[in-house]
């Protein structure tokens, strides 16, 4: 093994082998730092709302005096006009949502002070529009309700309605572990269930249930009204599609334009990132090419030599793993010096969203130190196999 490593040592071109670590790191940093400052950007645009993706719009119909106030039309959904939203190409998926038809009351006991409570309602989405790792089934003969509260409502009770009653303010995290006293009455029956905030969002403006538990409370509660869909919910391929806004402006339809504007800017951002990352992604093939050339050059000045070591009775493997360690020493030493660069650059951007987004907090590093590992993984196995590939074609040679 000493003799393969004084081989390699007389024949090393530190100017090639410098290229190729300066060419990896900025390929390997480009794409690192654009896959964790998605990852940020997604949570300043998202705030703590993790419920509902960025693609997701909120559809609903206009409201006008004559046809809805006056002659009392319905502002709901028809299964047919929903069957249209999902056949148009912007759109990949729709879903519809369900009010309750029936009466909702909750209370609480709140820090020893008297018992508040209130008329509500719930909507429900299909299960699959919703993003939350917590609870969120119900099946009949259940006595607990997950809620899901409009972040605004919060802010409501606490700069309204506590200070002007004296109240104490609710954080989230109080709100998230205080039990409700939910009533239901309808169709003749009264019943009463413990339901409790699992979390809150800043783009659906309605107190959101489970769908079986609506789909069940709908059935045994309502009093045979006919349940329509109030509105849609669309995940759109393209929010920046002019053909969307078209469509929702030829049929009546309207949607929050700021939700509109911050998913167009999040579409925009993954394409943008998206293209960094590919030019970092070439960056990194030209980087290989360049190691394995330089290691191709270094084995073929040494050729006659390694067949003088394979002669002698060393395997091709045990003359090809000095070339190879040296390789993966290299991706070590890129893959290092990357994570420290985009921590570093990190540190510096995430104070300035902190001053833009109050109680911002950015992503975790999970995702780029994986994506980081499995670059590294990639370029070593196929450098690795590529070497070995080399000493054993001349090891047939020789035979």
């Amino acid at each position: 093994m000493n003799l393969v490593w004084k081989l390699l040592k007389q024949h090393i071109s530190k100017p090639q082998f410098a290229g190729f670590f300066l060419a990896n790191l900025v390929g390997m940093l480009i794409i690192l730092l654009g896959v964790q400052f998605y990852q940020d950007a997604m949570n300043a645009y998202n705030g703590k709302d993790g419920f509902m993706k960025e693609d997701y719009l909120i559809v609903s119909k206009k409201v006008s005096t004559l046809g809805n106030t006056i002659f009392k039309q319905s502002t709901g959904f028809r299964k047919d006009e929903l069957a249209q939203l999902e056949e148009q190409d912007f759109v990949d998926k729709v879903g519809a949502f369900t009010p309750s038809n029936f009466k909702v009351r909750a209370g609480l006991n709140l820090m020893g002070f008297s018992r508040m409570s209130t008329d509500m309602f719930f909507e429900s989405v299909p299960d699959e529009f919703v993003d939350t790792d917590q609870s969120w089934s119900f099946k009949e003969g259940d006595q607990f309700i997950p809620i899901i509260l409009p972040r605004d409502y919060l802010d409501l009770y606490n700069f309204g309605f506590a200070q002007s009653k004296n109240l104490p303010s609710i954080s989230e995290g109080l709100a998230t572990s205080v039990t409700l006293d939910i009533t239901i009455k309808g169709n003749g029956r009264e019943d009463h269930f413990d339901g409790r905030i699992v979390g809150f969002t800043n783009r659906l403006n309605t107190l959101l249930v489970p769908q079986a538990f609506m789909e069940w409370a709908n059935k045994t509660y309502a009093t045979g009204k006919k349940v329509e869909h109030s509105r849609a919910i669309l995940k759109v391929k393209n929010p920046t599609d002019e053909n969307l806004a078209r469509y929702l402006q030829n049929h009546n339809y309207q949607t929050d334009s700021s939700k509109l504007n911050s998913s167009k800017t999040a579409y925009v951002l993954r394409i943008v990132l998206g293209i960094v990352m590919a030019v970092g992604v070439v960056i990194c093939l030209l980087a290989f090419y360049i190691l394995m050339l330089s290691i191709y050059l270094l084995i073929q000045k040494n050729s006659n030599k390694l067949e003088d070591l394979m002669l002698l009775g060393y395997s091709p493997s045990a003359v090809a793993r000095p070339y190879q360690t040296l390789s993966i020493g290299m991706n070590i030493a890129v893959l290092a010096m990357g994570l420290v660069a985009v921590w570093s650059i990190r540190s510096y951007y995430i104070g300035k969203m902190e001053s833009f987004f109050p109680n911002y907090e950015g992503a975790n590093a999970t995702t780029t130190l994986l994506v980081g590992l499995g670059l590294f993984a990639l370029v070593s196995a196929f450098n690795y196999l590529l070497t070995a590939r080399k000493m054993k074609t001349i090891w047939k040679r020789e035979d």
